[in-house]
């Protein structure tokens, strides 16, 4: 038997209450309880990167964690990247770039890529496959998603 208790999830800037199990896992608590089914279930083993997700702006595998350890973190989604109807700029260059293809891993991808780019605000490719390679792929053979991240990079690095 696993106990079940509240947990209290900051997400996308909102609070998530649910009682749930202990042992739900992140991914399931963010589809099951908050709705939010822009984070995809892949492998749930940690190994195909759909369900990336950042915590505390870092990108973490949500499948591998528990929500019940998450605690004061704030959690953002796909679904935390722009207002509704509205798009990022990182998410224009996915467009642009048709680095979207199934989309099954789209929001993985969006998620690893945003956080890249807040790390590393003018990667090379080389960083930008080192940061993508743990995001599988089936579609694009990844050459317009590596395109559409420098894009990204390069459009903010003329704004600043």
């Amino acid at each position: 038997m696993n106990p079940s208790r509240e947990i209290t999830l900051r997400v996308n800037g909102n609070t998530v209450r649910a009682v749930c199990e202990t042992r739900t896992t992140l991914l399931d608590f963010l589809r099951d309880h908050a709705g939010l089914t822009g984070t995809h279930a892949g492998c749930e083993h940690g190994v195909c990167g759909a369900c990336t997700v950042q915590l505390d702006g870092a990108s973490v595998r949500a499948c591998l964690l528990f929500a019940a350890q998450v605690g004061e973190g704030q959690i953002t989604t796909v679904e935390g990247l722009a207002p509704p109807g509205a798009m990022t700029d990182l998410q224009q260059a996915f467009r642009r770039h048709h680095a979207l293809q199934c989309g099954f891993c789209t929001p993985g991808m969006l998620m690893t890529a945003d956080a890249l780019l807040r790390e590393t605000p003018h990667p090379d490719e080389a960083a930008v496959r080192a940061a993508l390679s743990g995001n599988l792929c089936r579609c694009t053979g990844y050459q317009p998603i590596i395109e559409a991240v420098l894009d990204c990079a390069e459009a903010r690095g003329a704004r600043s």
